[in-house]
C-alpha cells in the first residue's frame, strides 16, 4: 500500500509496524520499543479507550511525560478512532485547567504520578497507564474494529498564547497526512533515518517529529528531558545525544538552537551524522542562518521552516542552498522560501484582495494541510479561516503575519502584524540586530494607558560579556531614522521572555520603567522620549516618590487630627493600663496612615493602573476600590467605638457601608488583577 492510499495517520504507522515489526521504532534513555511492540500495546490501549466511550470526533487528553508510553498513547487514541489533546503534566495549572475544561475529554491518560493534579481539574476519568499496567497487558494484541474517515479530527493542538488566549485548533488525518508527504518529498526521509524528538508534547513540532518518524519506518528518538523548558540543562547533554544516537534528522527552535551553537563553536565541535538541520517556531534571520551552514559545512543541509499550528505545523521552508548570490544586509532578512508541496501562499491586504508583488500583505495558507478550524470558537473560526477562492473544497487560514515575495520568487518573512506601528517595528528590529553588541531583539507595542496611542518599544539582548547602554542604542536608532520612526523606549533584557514552546512570550515582555524628570512634549498622542534606565520611557505622570511621600504624610496627620472632632472620645485611651495604651496608639496612627495612603492613591494612583491595560471603568473602579480599602479603616473603628452596642439599626447600617463594602472593594481589585490584559505586539 502506498502512502497515498493511507486514509489515516496511525495507518502509516500500522504499515511500517507490518512490513518491518522487529525494527526500532522509539529510543527514550534506556528505553526501547520496535515497530511491533508499540503496535501491540497501542493496541491494548485502544480497546480500553473504546471501553470508556472513546471513538470518532471525540478527544482524549494525553498527559504524560516523556517516553515510549507517550507514543503509546497518542496511537492508542488514534486507533480508537478519538483526536488527541496533547497537555503537558508539568505545564501550569492555568493552562491545564483551561484545555481540559475547553476540550472536555472523554478520559485523560497520565500516570500515577500525575493524577491527583489532574483529577483536581476535570471530571473525566483519569486512566493511569502505570497503576493498570496488568489489566491493559491482558486487552487484545490486535487492533479494536473503528471505522476512522480522513477527515475526522486526529490531534486538537492549543497554541502556545504568545498572541493571545490559546485556543484548540482541530487537525484531521487528511490534514497531517497531506503535511507528512511534503516532509517526505523535502526531507528525503528513509527507514535508515533516526529522528530527534526535543520538542514538549503540548508543541505541533512533538507530533510533526513523530510522525515524520513513524510514518517512514525511521527510528524516533526522544530526549530524555525537555532542553527548551529546561533553563538549567547543559547543552553538552544535547550535543551527548546528538552524536550518541547517531542522529541524522532534527528540527529545533531558534531558541534552542542559538543556545546550542554558543555551546559548539566555542568548542569547535560538530553535529556527528546529522544531515537535516530544521529550525522553526520563530524568526530566524539569513546572516545565522549562513553563519551555521559554513560552521557545519555543506554535509549539513540547513531549512527555515515556517508554518502554524492551524495548518498542519510547517507550510513553507528555505534551503539556502537554492540562492542564486547571497542578498545585501542578510541580517535583515528572515527568508521563508517556497510552500512545501501541495501548499499555496497568498499574500492579502487588509479587505482580502492580493498583493503585488514585492509589496507587504498577510501571509494566507491554503491547501490539504488547513484545518478546520477552532475547537468551541465559531466566531473566531469564521475570521481566521475561509473558503480559498482558487479551491472552494479547501481551507484558507489568515495567519496575521506579513511577509512579502522577492523577485527571485522567494517569500520572506516579515513581521507579525502589529497594525500602524508595524512599519516602524521592523525597521528598528533590523537596525538594533546590525548592532554590534545585540544579540537579540525584539519590538512589541504596548498598550498602558486607553486614552493614549500604544507606545513602541524595543526590547535587547546583549551579547555574552557586553552591556550595551539604552541610550547608546536609542543614539543608534537616532543617526539612522527619523523621529518620527523612533521607538518609545530602548529596555535592555537578560533575556528574552518565553513561552513553554520556544517562543517570545509578548505577553511576559516588562513595562519600561517610569520617566523620573518632567516629559516633554512628543509625538501626537504618544508618550515623549527621553528618561532614565530605559532610553526613551515616558512620564508615570509627574509623581516623583516625595510628592507620594509628602501627600501620604500631609493626609495621615490630617486625618489623627479630625479624629477627635468627628469621633469625640474615640480615642480616649485615660483608663488603658500600658502597655496597652501605646498598642492602641499604634494602632489609631495606622488607621490613620491608611486614610494617608489612600487618599494619595486616590489622587496620584491613575497612572499607575493605566499602566495594566485594562478597561478604563475597571481601572475608575479599582482606583476607588484601593482607596476604600485604605481609608475605609479610619472612620470604621471610630464609628464602632462610639457606637451604642445595642444600637442594632447602626451597627447594622455600619456593617454594611463599611464590611460589605470592604469585600465588594476586594473582589473588584481580584477581577481587576485576573482580567486578560492586551498583550503587547496586537
Amino acid at each position: 500500500m502506498t502512502t497515498a492510499q493511507v486514509h489515516t495517520v496511525h495507518g502509516l504507522f500500522e504499515e511500517q509496524a507490518r512490513r518491518a515489526p522487529g525494527a526500532q521504532a522509539v529510543v527514550c534513555g534506556a528505553e526501547q520499543l520496535t515497530y511491533g511492540e508499540l503496535d501491540a500495546r497501542a493496541n491494548r490501549l485502544a480497546h480500553r479507550l473504546v471501553a470508556l466511550g472513546l471513538g470518532p470526533e471525540r478527544p482524549a487528553a494525553v498527559a504524560l511525560g516523556r517516553g515510549p508510553e507517550l507514543l503509546t498513547a497518542v496511537l492508542a487514541v488514534l486507533k480508537a478512532g478519538g483526536a488527541y489533546v496533547p497537555l503537558e503534566p508539568t505545564g501550569p495549572d492555568a493552562v491545564i485547567r483551561h484545555v481540559l475544561a475547553d476540550a472536555d475529554p472523554v478520559v485523560v491518560v497520565s500516570d500515577e504520578v500525575h493524577r491527583v493534579r489532574l483529577a483536581d481539574a476535570t471530571a473525566r476519568p483519569v486512566l493511569c497507564l502505570d497503576t493498570e499496567a496488568d489489566a491493559l497487558a491482558a486487552l487484545p494484541s490486535t487492533a479494536p474494529d473503528v471505522r476512522v474517515r480522513d477527515a475526522d479530527v486526529a490531534c486538537v493542538f492549543y497554541t502556545s498564547g504568545s498572541t493571545g488566549v490559546s485556543k484548540g485548533a482541530q487537525i484531521e488525518h487528511r490534514n497531517l497526512l497531506h503535511a507528512y508527504r511534503g516532509w517526505q518529498e523535502v526531507y528525503r526521509l528513509t527507514d535508515a533515518d533516526r529522528i530527534l524528538q526535543t520538542a514538549t508534547l503540548e508543541f505541533d513540532v512533538f507530533t510533526a517529529d513523530w510522525l515524520r518518524a513513524l510514518g517512514t519506518g525511521a527510528t524516533l528518538v526522544m530526549a530524555r528531558r525537555n532542553f527548551t523548558l529546561d533553563r538549567t540543562a547543559e547543552l553538552r547533554e544535547l550535543h551527548e545525544l546528538v552524536i550518541g544516537e547517531r542522529i541524522t534528522v532534527m528540527e529545533v527552535n531558534v531558541h534552542l538552537l542559538r543556545r546550542l551553537f554558543a555551546h559548539l563553536q566555542p568548542l569547535g565541535l560538530e553535529l556527528g551524522s546529522v544531515r537535516l538541520l530544521s529550525v522553526g517556531a520563530e524568526k530566524w534571520y539569513l546572516d545565522e542562518q549562513l553563519r551555521i551552514q559554513r560552521y557545519l559545512g555543506p554535509d549539513v543541509r540547513h531549512i527555515n521552516v515556517y508554518g502554524v499550528a492551524e495548518a498542519a505545523v510547517d507550510s513553507t521552508y528555505f534551503d539556502p542552498a537554492t540562492l542564486a548570490d547571497p542578498p545585501e544586509h542578510p541580517e535583515r532578512l528572515s527568508l521563508i522560501g517556497v510552500p512545501f508541496p501541495g501548499n499555496r501562499v497568498h499574500l492579502l491586504d487588509p479587505q482580502g484582495v492580493p498583493v503585488a508583488p514585492g509589496e507587504c500583505g498577510e501571509i494566507c495558507l491554503s491547501g490539504p494541510g488547513v484545518g478546520r478550524g477552532y475547537l468551541n470558537q465559531p466566531k473566531l473560526t469564521a475570521e481566521r479561516f475561509f473558503a480559498d477562492p482558487a479551491r472552494p473544497d479547501l481551507r484558507l487560514y489568515r495567519t496575521g503575519d506579513l511577509g512579502r515575495l522577492r523577485p527571485d520568487g522567494i517569500l520572506e518573512f516579515v513581521s507579525r502584524d502589529l497594525g500602524p506601528e508595524t512599519a516602524a517595528a521592523v525597521r528598528v528590529e533590523t537596525l538594533l540586530r546590525g548592532h554590534p553588541d545585540v544579540r537579540e531583539c525584539a519590538v512589541a507595542t504596548v498598550d498602558l494607558e486607553p486614552a493614549l496611542e500604544p507606545a513602541l518599544v524595543a526590547y535587547v539582548v546583549a551579547d555574552p560579556g557586553r552591556a550595551p547602554d539604552a541610550w547608546a542604542l536609542r543614539s543608534h536608532l537616532a543617526e539612522r531614522l527619523p523621529a518620527d520612526a523612533l521607538p518609545d523606549a530602548v529596555v535592555p533584557l537578560p533575556g528574552l521572555p518565553r513561552t513553554r514552546a520556544g517562543k517570545l512570550d509578548r505577553a511576559a515582555l516588562p513595562l519600561p520603567a517610569p520617566r523620573t524628570e518632567p516629559a516633554p512634549s512628543g509625538k501626537s498622542g504618544r508618550r515623549p522620549s527621553g528618561g532614565k534606565g530605559a532610553a526613551g520611557v515616558w512620564a508615570d505622570g509627574d509623581n516623583t516618590p516625595g510628592v507620594w511621600v509628602g501627600l501620604v504624610v500631609l493626609f495621615t496627620v490630617l486625618a489623627r487630627l479630625s479624629t477627635s472632632t468627628f469621633w469625640p472620645g474615640s480615642t480616649d485611651l485615660r483608663l488603658v493600663p500600658e502597655p496597652w495604651a501605646t498598642v492602641f496608639q499604634l494602632l489609631y496612627w495606622a488607621e490613620s496612615l491608611g486614610a494617608g495612603l489612600g487618599l494619595a492613591f486616590l489622587l496620584l494612583g491613575g497612572p499607575a493602573l493605566g499602566r495594566f491595560g485594562r478597561p478604563r471603568g475597571l481601572t475608575v473602579l479599582t482606583r476607588l476600590a484601593v482607596f476604600w480599602l485604605l481609608a475605609s479603616w479610619w472612620p470604621q473603628d471610630n464609628f464602632y467605638r462610639t457606637t451604642d452596642p445595642r444600637n442594632w439599626s447602626t451597627q447594622g447600617t455600619l456593617v454594611v457601608l463599611f464590611n460589605i463594602a470592604l469585600i465588594a472593594s476586594a473582589a473588584v481589585v481580584v477581577r481587576f488583577l485576573v482580567r486578560q490584559a492586551p498583550r503587547p505586539g496586537r
